[in-house]
């Protein structure tokens, strides 16, 4: 008998959670490039970068692809985890906020829960 696929069941949370982020995340990046990259190229950057580890997550977790899903989980907790503490240490640094920025505080800090029921939900369904 196979398991359930990762993306089925409560896992059709996940993708469209991640969905919605990867969505949002995309947006507000796309804006602020296009309309004020030069106020802070880093945050903005950075921004970009969580929307496509965002659609990552997304694409793999309704695909049923664990190994892409962990390895993105992965770089997702660490960039919440090294940017949320880098905003915090030297706010300078971070002129605007990123979607990582304050461990996901702009986002309710759903940025630094989704890594947590993401690793939880790949690896009890293991």
């Amino acid at each position: 008998m196979s398991e359930p696929a990762i993306g089925s069941g409560p896992g059709r949370a996940l993708v469209a959670i991640y969905g919605v982020f990867a969505l949002a995340a995309g947006a507000r990046a796309a804006v602020q490039i296009a309309t004020r990259f030069g106020e802070a190229p880093l945050a903005y950057a950075l921004s970009a970068f969580a929307a496509v580890v965002y659609i990552v997550l997304t694409v793999a977790l309704a695909r049923g692809n664990r190994r892409l899903a962990l390895i993105a989980c992965g770089i997702e907790m660490a960039g919440v985890l090294v940017v949320g503490t880098l905003s915090m240490v030297d706010p300078e640094a971070f002129p605007r906020a990123t979607v990582w920025s304050g461990y996901g505080s702009g986002y309710v800090f759903i940025p630094m829960v989704l890594p947590i029921l993401g690793f939880y939900w790949l690896l009890r369904r293991a």
